[in-house]
């Protein structure tokens, strides 16, 4: 079983950076892809990135591509979204996920994402 974390979220200007982290117990961490969605007031949760067990291979959804990047770190259980040039319409509650299913031909199905943490929220201002 996996448990996860976020953290690193909060309020910073449009064109702004943050780093959300996600801590992950659990031995068999490097056996998981991992993924962080997002979910805005009255909005489904949406996809945001994945990254594969062996970090050879990373994933964005169209509307971060470009601006945020998916990194992981197996040897400390950790997995991280860096996010730069932020704007108003990327403010969510984002929340880190892992799977036994890894593509990069399109986002994931939200079905198969196997453990989720509680969120961190994000809010940019204009």
């Amino acid at each position: 079983q996996v448990q996860l974390v976020e953290s690193g979220g909060g309020l910073v200007q449009a064109g702004g950076s943050l780093r959300l982290s996600c801590a992950a117990s659990g031995r068999t961490f490097s056996a998981y892809a991992m993924n962080w969605f997002r979910q805005a007031p009255g909005k489904e949760r949406e996809f945001v990135a994945a990254i594969s067990w062996s970090v050879g291979s990373t994933y964005c959804a169209d509307p971060v591509k470009g601006r945020f990047t998916i990194s992981r770190d197996n040897a400390k259980n950790m997995v991280y979204l860096q996010m730069n040039s932020l704007k108003p319409e990327d403010s969510a509650d984002y929340y880190c996920a892992a799977s036994n299913y890894y593509t990069n031909s399109g986002p994931p199905p939200t079905h198969l994402m196997e453990y989720w943490g509680k969120g961190t929220l994000v809010t940019v201002s204009s």
